[in-house]
């Protein structure tokens, strides 16, 4: 099992850079005023819920993960990575755990099985997001029951049954500054197994885990919330930033100044000297298509990379579980 981690982890670090697709309900939820992509308040500070999602206001009516494919291969990115379920609670496929998802919805298209075909038309890897932190379901910090246990196991089944090959599960909300059950009441341990017992090959990586792989097969770096890592780094490791505001779109994003296409490449280059793969955001809009300016940006990244050689050999420093 150890080499088989090893191995994937020199895989994904391979892989050097891929596209973020934060879409779920904050598209519609969040999209005019500051950048809360979710209810903090709600799960950090004690206050009642107050932007409760209704299904019926899932209505991406010209949904395109074909047009998301097309861009993130243009741009030279290897793979995707789609919220499936962000902290809301909201499921971009038809569960059968709950009514909170697509098939509740005005647009019932299962959205993680539009992506994961579109993404593999173009031999992208499709990667998926979810969120332990569920609002709607009340799993969080001050609650997870037995009974909840079963329902995240049930959904991650879903997700590692229904659409094939996963390369990797990159979670969130999980014993993190922001919010998510603590790993006494949700043990790492029991999880990975649970994930390689459904795929083998498939990475668990933690957004919240901090610098070790103590609960992640790789760690991750949320580059816009200040993680960055250290010098001495060499893997393995994950990083992600956005080119926006925020993680998910705002009205105001396709008249936004965004950051450059050299910024980008220049990032990648960084991540990649310290074996961190980069994963750029490039959020839909409430339409379901990713806007001309962000466009623009990831069509002139794949002329200002340099060809990056394969990591072979681990260096020196390379983290090991355990």
């Amino acid at each position: 099992m150890a080499n088989s981690l090893i191995q994937r982890q020199r895989e994904t670090v391979n892989l050097r850079f891929g596209m973020f697709l934060h879409f779920n309900s904050a598209t519609f939820q969040f999209a005019s005023g500051d950048t809360v992509d979710w209810e903090y308040d709600c799960e950090n500070n004690d206050v009642p819920r107050q932007y409760p999602f209704s299904p019926a206001d899932w209505n991406p009516q010209e949904l395109d993960c074909a047009q998301w494919a097309r861009i993130a291969k243009e741009a030279g990115a290897a793979f995707g990575v789609l919220t499936a379920k962000h902290h809301e609670g909201f499921c971009l496929w038809p569960t059968r755990y709950t009514e909170h998802c697509v098939r509740s919805a005005a647009c019932k298209t299962d959205v993680v099985g539009a992506y994961v075909q579109a993404f593999r038309e173009q031999g992208l890897l499709p990667g998926l997001y979810f969120s332990i932190l569920d609002l709607t379901q009340g799993i969080g910090r001050k609650r997870c029951t037995p009974e909840d246990k079963e329902y995240i196991k049930g959904q991650i089944t879903e997700l590692l049954t229904g659409y094939g090959e996963i390369p990797f599960l990159l979670v969130d909300g999980w014993a993190a500054p922001w919010g998510g059950p603590s790993y006494e009441a949700l043990p790492f341990a029991e999880v990975d197994s649970w994930v390689k017992a459904l795929q083998p090959d498939c990475l668990l990586i933690n957004i919240g885990s901090g610098c070790s792989l103590d609960h992640t097969d790789m760690v991750l770096y949320e580059n816009n919330a200040g993680q960055q890592a250290e010098d001495s780094f060499v893997g393995p490791g994950m990083g992600c930033d956005i080119l926006t505001g925020a993680w998910f779109w705002r009205k105001d994003d396709p008249a936004r100044e965004l950051r450059t296409s050299q910024w980008a490449a220049g990032r990648i280059a960084e991540m990649n000297r310290q074996n961190i793969t980069f994963i750029l955001n490039a959020s839909p809009n409430q339409k379901g298509r990713i806007d001309a300016n962000v466009e623009k940006v990831f069509q002139g990244i794949a002329p200002l990379r340099k060809p990056v050689p394969p990591l072979a050999a681990l260096p020196e420093g390379w983290l090991y579980r355990g």
